[in-house]
């Protein structure tokens, strides 16, 4: 490079040199396919293994690095704007030396790298420009790879075999790089260039270009994850982005918005938003929340629709997609394999080679005890926010064989309750929401025999039957309405006899093999409120348990007591604080009358919020006690962004709110209002309530909400009770 600064020998000169990168990773997702990149917009190899490209279950790019020739390059800033299209990273040139004469101070070269994603596609523009005074060459190196590897192998699991790389073909704009799968897929990573480099190779590309003074020059990239052999690119940076920009803003103009008078909250609330429509993926059946990147970017059963359940007054067709789409897909056979009965609901589906091959169960895996209630507690749900008849007719036949399972596959032993207990060695051995396989366990630490009847899939039945006699009765099934509305008032009774625990002032986590309690403090039974079955005189010592030093950790509640054998702040599942749980808990309080301790898991999760980058709620952090002037632990390997952590503001706000939609009548109803202290006032727009909306503002008083219409569309009557 020419000499840009005539006066380079500054006695006093501070060299500027690459720093270690933070290790922070930067995530887009579209559809099937998502990135996770470090702060610079890069794809570590060397670091960071879930760094990649990733399409379908497979990983098309494993490195993606840009230099300044032999150098790395100097960050300058990264944004993510919070409708989370766009990846926006600023760098620039570190001081650059030619026979130890400073020839380049930093500062001069500015490089501005703007990525984001479509289906099977990311698209990269560099814009590199000459600050200096002079003229110069630049010259700009990206290094590329492909493993291929599947997303299993990235999380760790081993493999016998693997398939064959096909090797990499070079031509004067375009790289590609091929695997043969052993499931007989040929897949393609093609990579396209535009200025065709100066240079290409195998690993690495290079771009020379001259600069006058104050000249700018872009480049750009695409890179296309196929199947089979790719086509070359026919949709440019400029439109690919218009057709994104496009999507997220018909995403955000179906959602109710949410502004305060706090832009701390605001913060939160935006990117909970943004990340529940990145996160949302096109199906046959409309659009389904998937759980979480890097390693459950896919659908699943439980979390979509907790997700669901939680954004119904935000959004309810993402409900209706979550519940076409799971129909769409319940099990019609028993199938060992993949723990899969006749009516069951699936617990996970995957696409990749491992999937394919049956190397994994989890083409479509079943291995789940509480998807199939759920199932039905939604569309009940459903129905009560949208007046929408025509869509629970046609899930009808597929609701009563998700309660025919419940009765007679989920109820092997007849005895009124649900248990699991996993068909194949390959399965999950626990198969509630705390899946890992030391989550469920006696007083004394020892591990609980199955088959196992969680306290909460009580909870969900109990729901999923009420809300089933509701959409019977509808329906005009009037014998089947008062059969499902007895079933559910005997498992009430029943599940109180049996599961409330006075040792420890709370329904007891579950009920072993030998029908034994579990005498477990766990958030499990914060479910129970949220779903209902608690007997109301139960509620109010449950909650003081849930809300104590033992369970309460500043933040949130935690998994598990502090007091408990298994209690581990940093356990994925026994003693950590995940926001969607705490959510459930919220909504389950605001159900029994419990405002205030709503508001307490609202506030800590805020105040969680403040700490965590992006204002994005993890998918769990560890349960260590809050702490002065710091931050909650983060859990190291958790995703993030995880659909139902970022649908948790959302729920909790709707409980503390008392908020309620009745489409049938056409009502919005807040049931004892409350807002939080660093709430002033609140403004809701496009809030719907069946095929109508309103607009409201509320405003916090001393004593009570004072809500305000401000417009609304149809005969919607907004009802405020205090």
């Amino acid at each position: 490079m020419a000499n840009l600064e005539e006066d380079s020998n500054d006695l006093y000169h501070i060299d500027a040199l690459p720093a270690p990168r933070d290790g922070g990773n930067r995530v887009l997702k579209c559809g099937d396919t998502f990135a996770v990149l470090d702060s610079q917009g890069d794809i570590l190899s060397r670091s960071a293994h879930q760094h990649g490209l990733y399409h379908d279950g497979t990983r098309y790019l494993s490195h993606l690095q840009l230099s300044l020739g032999r150098h790395d390059l100097l960050p300058l800033g990264v944004s993510l704007r919070h409708e989370n299209i766009v990846l926006n990273v600023d760098l620039t040139n570190p001081d650059l030396y030619n026979e130890r004469q400073l020839s380049v101070p930093h500062g001069t070269i500015h490089i501005s790298r703007s990525k984001f994603l479509q289906p099977g596609h990311l698209y990269e523009r560099t814009r590199v420009t000459n600050y200096g005074n002079v003229a110069c060459e630049v010259e700009l190196t990206l290094r590329f790879g492909a493993d291929f590897v599947d997303l299993f192998e990235v999380r760790g699991t081993r493999r016998k075999t693997r398939g064959e790389l096909l090797g990499t073909e070079t031509q004067a704009d375009s790289v590609t790089m091929s695997y043969r799968g052993l499931d007989g897929l040929t897949r393609s990573t093609h990579l396209h260039f535009d200025p065709s480099p100066a240079r290409v190779s195998k690993e690495i590309v290079v771009f020379k270009l001259q600069l006058a003074a104050k000249e700018e020059r872009l480049i750009h990239v695409i890179v296309q994850c196929a199947h089979e052999a790719p086509n070359p690119p026919t949709v440019s940076y400029e439109i690919a982005y218009s057709r994104a920009h496009a999507t997220a803003q018909a995403l955000e103009m179906s959602d109710a918005s949410i502004y305060s008078s706090n832009e701390q909250f605001n913060d939160w609330t935006n990117r909970s938003l943004a990340d529940l429509r990145m996160m949302l993926s096109p199906t046959g059946d409309g659009l389904y929340p998937h759980a979480g990147v890097p390693w459950y970017c896919t659908p699943f059963g439980r979390d979509g629709v907790i997700t669901a359940l939680q954004t119904l007054w935000i959004n309810p067709d993402i409900a209706a997609g979550v519940l076409k789409f799971l129909a769409r897909n319940q099990a019609d056979e028993v199938d060992p394999i993949h723990d899969a009965e006749p009516g069951k609901i699936l617990h996970e589906t995957r696409m990749g080679e491992m999937a394919n091959l049956g190397e994994i169960p989890f083409g479509k895996y079943y291995g789940s005890v509480d998807s199939t209630p759920l199932f039905v507690m939604l569309a009940g749900a459903y129905y009560n926010a949208t007046g929408d008849q025509e869509t629970i007719e046609k899930l009808w036949p597929h609701i009563e064989r998700a309660l025919l399972w419940i009765d007679r596959w989920g109820d092997k032993d007849g005895d009124g309750f649900v248990e699991y207990d996993r068909q194949s060695d390959l399965g999950l051995v626990h198969q509630g929401w705390k899946d890992s396989h030391d989550s469920v366990f006696h007083a004394d630490g020892t591990s609980a025999q199955s088959p196992i009847a969680l306290c909460e899939v009580q909870g969900y039945v109990y729901a999923a039957r009420r809300n089933a006699a509701h959409l019977a009765r509808v329906l005009g099934h009037t014998a089947r309405a008062d059969q499902l509305r007895l079933q559910a008032e005997q498992l009430q009774e029943k599940f109180d006899k049996i599961f409330w625990c006075e040792e420890i002032s709370m329904y007891a986590l579950a009920l072993d093999g030998n029908k034994q309690q579990c005498k477990v403090r766990s958030s499990n039974a914060g479910h129970c409120l949220f779903t209902g079955i608690a007997l109301p005189q139960r509620a109010k010592p449950l909650a003081e348990q849930l809300v104590s030093d033992e369970m309460f950790s500043g933040w949130g509640i935690r998994t598990l007591a502090r007091s408990e054998q298994r209690y581990n702040p940093m356990a994925y599942h026994n003693g950590s604080v995940w926001p969607h749980d705490n959510a459930l808990i919220a909504e389950g309080f605001a159900h029994y009358g419990l405002i205030d301790k709503a508001q307490k898991l609202l506030a800590g999760l805020f105040d969680a919020s403040l700490f965590v980058e992006l204002h994005r709620l993890p998918e769990l952090f560890c349960g260590f006690p809050r702490r002065p002037a710091e931050g909650p632990v983060l859990y190291p390997v958790a995703c993030s962004p995880q659909a139902w952590a970022a649908a948790a503001p959302l729920l909790m706000l709707k409980a503390t709110l008392g908020l309620r939609v009745d489409a049938n009548e056409c009502e919005l109803i807040f049931d004892h209002p409350a807002m939080p202290s660093f709430l002033d006032s609140l403004l809701l727009r496009n809030v719907r309530v069946g095929a109508h909306s309103v607009n409201l503002e509320l405003h916090r008083y001393p004593e009570n909400v004072a809500v305000n219409v401000l417009s609304r569309s149809g005969n919607v009557e907004v009802v405020v009770t205090s």
